[in-house]
């Protein structure tokens, strides 16, 4: 399991109710409904991967995410999950302020592109990098607004969104022993490929 589907895993309350923004093929919501008991619904715009996740029995609907959560109420959610997904919308932050308006919390996850490998590549070869977390070409990337763990705080500070954990991660096995732990929770916006967010309104 991906390490910011772990995370989400330990944020959630058992028997609650989730919504899984950009769920993909369900596998996150499909582990969260067999092994904790949440009610939820995710929302997907792909048609095969919408497919696969109905097709593991799970409440999909299917939404471009652009077009904002005006169907849902206010605080319908305890938790709306966004798993790699806010970088390629087109109004992150409008988007954010409508998963807040939905939800008790909020837990978001997304490449940072501020990971020390991402500079060294475009600093040494002049080119836009590719790594696990970002392994797309420029022409052909759904990441069209790149962040780091800096920004997301700033937008934070800016529309009064308090931060209740967040978790410096990384998509590769170097990262994962107990030094290069250690490193990304001291330095998260150089040393960690992946920003992991959990926030509620102040």
């Amino acid at each position: 399991m991906r390490i910011d589907h772990q995370l989400v895993e330990q944020w959630i309350k058992p028997n609650s109710k989730v919504l899984d923004l950009g769920c993909g093929d369900g596998a996150l919501l499909h582990h969260l409904q067999s092994s904790m008991g949440v009610f939820g619904y995710g929302i997907e715009l792909d048609e095969n991967k919408m497919n696969e996740a109905i097709g593991k029995g799970l409440n999909i609907i299917e939404q471009d995410l652009n077009d904002g959560l005006a169907s849902f109420a206010d605080n319908s959610f305890d938790t709306v999950v966004m798993a790699r997904a806010l970088q390629a919308v087109q109004n992150p932050d409008t988007l954010l302020l409508d998963m807040l308006r939905v939800g008790k919390e909020v837990i978001v996850t997304f490449p940072n592109f501020a990971y020390w490998q991402n500079r060294l590549h475009l600093g040494v070869k002049g080119m836009m990098p590719k790594s696990e977390a970002l392994p797309y070409e420029w022409y052909n990337t759904p990441n069209i607004h790149l962040s780091t763990f800096k920004d997301f705080e700033a937008l934070c500070r800016k529309h009064d969104i308090r931060i209740l954990n967040h978790v410096a991660g990384t998509d590769s096995e170097l990262g994962k022993n107990s030094f290069a732990q250690k490193l990304m929770n001291r330095f998260p916006n150089l040393m960690a490929d992946v920003a992991i967010y959990r926030v509620t309104k102040k």
